[in-house]
Parts: structure tokens; C-alpha cells; sequence
């Protein structure tokens, strides 16, 4: 059994209730965080379906996760700081809100300019749930232990992207795609429960005035830290790849190897099966040998494999399994990448916690945004587009992590 780190100060000197709360806390934050999930991966089995009754292309309709990508990037600009200013229920609260505003506007549109209005919508609210959880966490915890609750937390989560897919599939069975957005639209309710359960983690008095000017400070110190810049691009390029991987895997598996859509759902599981098995490693490593070391890992093997796919979707390699194998590898590399990247960005900035974890956010689900919306570009009816771009961001990822993150001081701006 390994040796978990003892609790830092600031940590031993939280309420007895709040750490004896933590699986509430830990459940609640789950299902916040899971909102780019459920939104991204409940309605990839319907894509083709979407596509047919919304009479357009396949471009087309896999710019409704491009923009859906880019509206959850950009709007956590904004909620960031109203967290850092108003504290974090109130604003988790109000984007949940808008979320169930904007799902409902999808399962009710007509045309696919209608759907890319509500997915923008649906992901400006979508996002406050998660960049402020990241938020939560740091208020209440240090540098290693964040990265142990964030391991946990997307643990628990990851139950989301386990059963999303496999949920979409079964809804078509019964239903039409205009059902999975129903039924996305009571998992919102469910986070709004959740969000009502959460008690403040920000006091008053630490709450910062949210003005432009400040803001932008803010923004450029964190962009201007050497480490943080590195850790951001890293996982930006990482969660690049997860979502081209999104955008295309559907058309790859169901239209290029005749994969059955429910049967996709369950090769999407196996993916996620890996993701929570390194979450879990890391949730138990992490506190003996540091978020960088398992971060570095993380990464290489991520652009090992993102290479095996790019040559493997080149070459046609191994038919289905050249795509799956690697995508596999690559996706389980999540659990070692983003809460290191996350916990070690976010340990200078205490004070300043949901910015850092917005921008964090931004360049995340932006670089996700522009590359999955680049797929659809070159998009030519085979794997090999998407597997060029995840390999290339693999390597991408890798060289930010060599560059910038290695032997950088990182900032203490609070």
C-alpha cells in the first residue's frame, strides 16, 4: 500500500466536516466536470444519423463539436473570474442554467445552422461547471494532493464518457437523435442538484474584484509564466488530439470499417476502461514521485503512440485494430497528463484559481476546438487525416513538455 502525503498546513487546518464529506464533495465535482463529456461523446453515435437529417455534410456536422469545443473554451474566460469574484456556486449554478437552455435549443432544431447556435449556447454554460470544480479543488488543497483529488475525480468521472456513447446508442435504437438531447438535458437537472449540494469554498474575504484591467493582468502574468505556458500547451495539444479523435473516430470506425453504432459505443468504452485504470495509477504514485515525473510519462506515451496511429492510418496497418491499439494507448494517457498538467499550472496561483483554471481551460478546449474543426477540412473519407493530426499533436504536446515545462521556475503571483 502506498503511502499517501500527509495533509499540507493550509489542509489540515479545513473544517473536520469538509474532509470528512470528501466522497460527497468528490461526487458532486464529478458530475460538474462531466459536462464536456456527456455533451462531446453522448451524441457521437448519432453523427451520421444527424448528418442525414439535417441534410448536409459530414464537415458540417462535425463542426457541431468544433463549435461546441470553441463556445466551452472562450466562455471560460469569463467564468473563471466571476468565480474568483462572486465565489464558485453561484456562477456553477448559473451555467448550468444556460446549459439546459442551450440542450434544449438542440433537440429542438431544425437545420444544422440552428444546432451550431445551441451547441455555442450549450457550451458556454457547459463550461462553468468544470473550470470552477478545478477551482474548488484548489481552494481546498496543496499542489500533490490536487493532482490525487483531480486523479479521483476523473476517475469517478470517467464514468461519463464510459457510458455516454453506449447511451447514445441505445437511445437510437429506440429513439432519434433528438432524444439523446433529451436525455442530456436530464443529466443537467442532475448537476444542478449537485451544484445546489456544494457548500462555498471561497470566502468572502479572499474574493478578487473582477475589473478589465486587473484581468488582463492577470491573463498576461499567467501567459507570460514559463511553466504554466508549458503545461497549458502541453495538455492543449494532448486534448487536440482527444477530440480529433472524437470528430473522426465515428466516421473511421462506423463509415470506413462498418462498425455498427452501438458497437462503437462499446470500443469508445474500452478507451475510457484505460483512461480510469491511469487515473487510478496515478491517484496512488502520484505522492511518491511527483506530478512531473508521471506528466512527463504521460506525454512520451502519448506521442509514441500518436505515431503508431499516424503510420498505422498512413499505411492501413492492421485494418481496425491499426486504429484502435493505439487510440487505446492514447486515450489512457489522459490520466497522467491532465491532472498533473492541471495541479502543477494551477500551484502558484492560489489566489487566482479560476482564472489560472480557465485559461488553462481556454487553451485546452480551444486547441481541441481548432483541430477537430481542421478535420472536418481535410477530411477525405479514410482514418488518415485524423490520425496525421493526433500524431502530430503528440509530438507537439511532447516538445512543449520538453521546452518549457523542464527545469522552468514556476511563478508565485498568487
Amino acid at each position: 500500500m502506498l503511502a499517501v502525503m500527509s495533509l499540507t498546513a493550509r489542509e489540515a487546518a479545513l473544517p473536520a466536516a469538509s474532509l470528512s464529506s470528501m466522497p460527497k464533495l468528490v461526487l458532486a465535482l464529478s458530475t460538474l466536470m462531466a459536462f464536456g463529456a456527456m455533451s462531446t461523446d453522448m451524441y457521437l453515435p448519432a453523427l451520421p444519423a444527424l448528418q442525414e437529417a439535417l441534410h448536409t455534410t459530414p464537415a458540417r456536422i462535425q463542426q457541431t463539436l468544433s463549435f461546441f469545443l470553441v463556445g466551452f473554451a472562450l466562455a471560460q474566460l469569463a467564468w473563471g473570474p466571476l468565480g474568483d469574484r462572486f465565489g464558485r456556486r453561484l456562477p456553477i449554478m448559473a451555467g448550468v442554467g444556460l446549459f439546459l437552455v442551450g440542450t434544449a435549443g438542440c433537440a429542438l432544431a431544425g437545420t444544422a445552422e440552428q444546432m451550431l447556435f445551441w451547441r455555442l449556447v450549450q457550451a458556454t454554460g457547459a463550461c462553468a461547471g468544470p473550470v470552477l470544480a478545478r477551482a474548488m479543488v484548489r481552494d481546498l488543497y496543496g499542489r500533490e494532493k490536487s493532482a490525487q483529488i483531480l486523479s479521483v475525480l476523473m476517475l469517478v468521472m470517467g464514468v461519463a464518457p464510459l457510458v455516454a456513447p453506449i447511451i447514445g446508442g441505445q437511445v437510437l435504437l429506440w429513439w432519434d437523435w433528438r432524444g439523446i438531447f433529451w436525455v442530456l438535458l436530464g443529466f443537467g437537472l442532475l448537476a444542478l442538484f449537485a451544484a445546489f449540494s456544494l457548500k462555498e469554498t471561497l470566502p468572502a474575504d479572499k474574493r478578487a474584484p473582477l475589473g478589465l484591467r486587473g484581468l488582463t493582468f492577470t491573463y498576461l502574468a499567467l501567459l507570460r509564466d514559463r511553466r504554466f505556458l508549458g503545461y497549458a500547451l502541453t495538455g492543449g495539444c494532448f486534448y487536440g488530439g482527444i477530440y480529433t479523435y472524437l470528430a473522426g473516430s465515428p466516421f473511421a470506425y462506423i463509415e470506413y470499417h462498418h462498425v455498427p453504432a452501438a458497437a462503437y459505443g462499446l470500443i469508445f468504452a474500452v478507451n475510457i476502461c484505460g483512461m480510469m485504470a491511469m487515473n487510478m495509477v496515478n491517484s496512488r504514485l502520484v505522492t511518491r514521485f511527483g506530478t512531473d515525473t508521471l506528466f512527463r510519462a504521460g506525454i512520451i506515451g502519448a506521442a509514441l503512440s500518436g505515431v503508431v496511429l499516424a503510420v498505422n492510418a498512413r499505411l492501413g496497418l492492421f485494418g481496425l485494430a491499426g486504429l484502435a491499439a493505439p487510440l487505446f494507448v492514447y486515450v489512457s494517457m489522459l490520466g497522467l497528463i491532465v491532472a498533473n498538467s492541471v495541479a502543477g499550472a494551477m500551484a502558484a496561483y492560489p489566489r487566482k484559481a479560476g482564472a489560472a483554471s480557465a485559461l488553462l481551460g481556454t487553451l485546452h478546449y480551444g486547441l481541441g476546438g481548432v483541430f477537430s474543426f481542421m478535420l472536418g477540412l481535410l477530411a477525405d473519407g479514410t482514418p488518415w487525416p485524423m490520425g496525421m493530426l493526433v500524431g502530430a499533436l503528440g509530438l507537439a504536446g511532447l516538445a512543449s513538455a520538453l521546452l518549457l515545462v523542464r527545469g522552468a521556475p514556476g511563478a508565485a503571483v498568487g
